[in-house]
């Protein structure tokens, strides 16, 4: 029996958008590291027997497209009768294999069943604290190949009809510098996937399994249809960009828009990074369809349907296509690149809808070493919030994530000083100059760690750190992402990218971050608003003078 009207076939879809989210619960109320229950570096999603995306949940956008290209690698590799049975949960991490991300990020999934059919898969993403390599962190800005990254995962499964296979858990958790920490989250993303199957199950046996399947495809349908009616909406014809990178490489971007396509065309750029500033073509793809859902739709779930208008061109061996065995840790600084590079492209066509260039940067700091308390070893992993890009009509916003991380949270001091052997000395908003205009860009942060043991490290990647956050309209530009090690002899040095950097007791990281991109001339902001600035401490009264000659009095 189905019931294929369109109230039960809503129904079904916003309970696995439910299900989606009460997956994301789980994990963060089971997680043992704060990057995963403070933060919320995951996602959790929900796809069909086949591995298309049906309905996601919460946290960061990036990871939103990454689990439909991790099942589907799954679907493919375990696709003989028998490999996958109820009970079954698989893991992958590795980039060439379907990880998308990089091997901090681990992918667990599970097949549901109804009876004894496969009708979809429960999966979900979490940047794990250490899975080994060269370096603490598992980040290397020096690695020159994946080996050196860390344990390499290549989409195997770990637990058969509900009991873990012998030996899978100790190599994982052995390979690690924070095992109990691994293998505490690990067992976190199981429970997750376990709790969203029970609940796919029950919803298939309440409804039918053909009415849950139909449910799921209609949605997808649903999906495309919308995007298409939102892409109508758009200039259509050829648009290009080339635009110059911190490291001096060239980025190019050719956008094409048509009333059924929307092309991005990333074949002309350079060869893959001899270090790890590269990422696998299905990122990039995940970070191509994050400004498409901006710029179509971006309050309605995401799913299959939604990217189906969409077109990919890349070229392998390139930085936005890499070519295994090439380094692949920083991969989020490309992929933001491209979000930020199509945004850029745009922009100017699309002012409605896209701002000046924000911070873009997912500024990654990890810092580590023992903990001065306990003994143990310890990494904080701290993706940074920054200043957003001012429009025509407001100024941007102050503090918040860049584009690829979204609906994510700062660790709060408290957490960071308690679990961290560390003590954070400021936490402020960063006045820098830069970012004026008729409507100004938002403000970044300014964080000060302040480290309790000898041997600690800092390892980071920052982008936009010498090509600054673009205005629009003749604002000015953006300010700088960076950081500075304060030692005890005075000395100061400034970093954008570097790993294992010793920090001693008692010596300060200085974290930056940058101001967004302004809009419009200067010389028309409101005297009023330049007022406030000063007042609310936003730019010094000298500051104010040089930039807005109409508030000089």
């Amino acid at each position: 029996m189905t019931h294929d009207d369109p109230i039960t076939l809503e129904i079904i879809q916003n309970s696995l958008q439910a299900t989606a989210d009460e997956m994301f619960a789980a994990m963060r109320k089971t997680a043992m590291s704060s990057i995963i229950y403070e933060v919320l570096d995951m996602g959790t999603g929900i796809l069909d027997a086949k591995g298309q995306l049906a309905s996601s949940g919460a946290g960061i956008p990036g990871f939103v497209g990454v689990l439909d290209k991790s099942v589907k690698v799954l679907v493919d590799k375990f696709g003989k009768p028998g490999d996958v049975e109820p009970g079954d949960v698989f893991i992958t991490n590795d980039p060439y294999y379907g990880g998308v991300t990089h091997l901090n990020d681990l992918v667990v999934a599970m097949p549901v069943f109804a009876g004894e059919k496969l009708i979809a898969w429960t999966a979900n993403i979490a940047h794990n604290s250490d899975v080994g390599g060269k370096s603490p962190g598992s980040l290397s800005a020096d690695a020159t190949d994946i080996f050196q990254e860390g344990l390499r995962l290549p989409a195997i499964k770990m637990i058969s009809k509900g009991e873990p296979i012998a030996g899978i858990f100790d190599i994982i958790t052995v390979n690690s510098r924070m095992p109990d920490f691994l293998r505490g989250d690990l067992w976190a993303a199981i429970a997750s996937v376990r709790i969203g199957a029970r609940r796919l199950t029950e919803l298939a046996e309440k409804y039918g399994v053909e009415t849950f399947e139909k449910a799921m495809a209609s949605f997808m349908d649903y999906g495309e249809e919308v995007t298409l009616k939102e892409l109508a909406k758009l200039p259509r014809g050829t648009f290009e960009l080339t635009e110059e990178q911190d490291d001096g490489r060239l980025f190019n971007v050719k956008l094409t828009i048509s009333e059924s396509e929307f092309v991005v065309d990333l074949r002309d750029n350079p060869p893959q990074d001899a270090g790890p500033n590269n990422a696998s073509r299905d990122d990039v793809l995940v970070s191509v369809q994050v400004i498409f859902k901006a710029l179509t739709d971006p309050l309605s779930p995401a799913n299959e349907g939604t990217f189906r208008p969409l077109k990919v061109l890349t070229t392998e061996g390139t930085t936005f296509h890499a070519r295994e065995p090439a380094a692949i840790g920083f991969y989020y600084e490309i992929g933001i690149r491209v979000t930020d590079l199509i945004w850029r492209c745009l922009a100017p066509h699309v002012p409605h809808k896209l701002p000046a260039g924000h911070f873009s940067s997912i500024a990654g700091t990890f810092i580590g070493g023992i903990h001065p308390d306990t003994g143990r070893q310890y990494t904080i992993i701290e993706p940074q919030i920054g200043g957003w890009g001012a429009a025509e009509g407001r100024d941007g916003n102050n503090a918040i994530f860049s584009a690829v991380h979204g609906e994510t949270y700062n660790c709060p001091a408290e957490i960071s000083e308690a679990r961290n052997g560390l003590i954070v000395d400021r936490m402020e908003l960063n006045i820098a100059e830069g970012g004026e205009g008729e409507w100004c860009g938002g403000r970044g942060i300014r964080v000060d760690y302040r480290i309790r043991r000898d041997d600690s490290f800092l390892t980071l990647g920052y982008t936009r750190s010498r090509i600054l956050p673009w205005s629009l309209k003749g604002g000015n530009e953006g300010s700088a992402n960076y950081a500075i090690v304060a030692k005890k002899d005075g000395t100061r040095t400034r970093y954008a990218y570097g790993s294992g950097i010793r920090v001693d007791e008692g010596e300060v990281i200085e974290i930056y971050t940058a101001t967004g991109g302004g809009f419009g001339d200067p010389a028309e902001r409101d005297p009023a608003k330049v007022a406030a600035d000063i007042r609310d401490g936003y730019i010094t009264p000298e500051r104010a003078k040089a930039v807005y000659p109409q508030s000089a009095g």
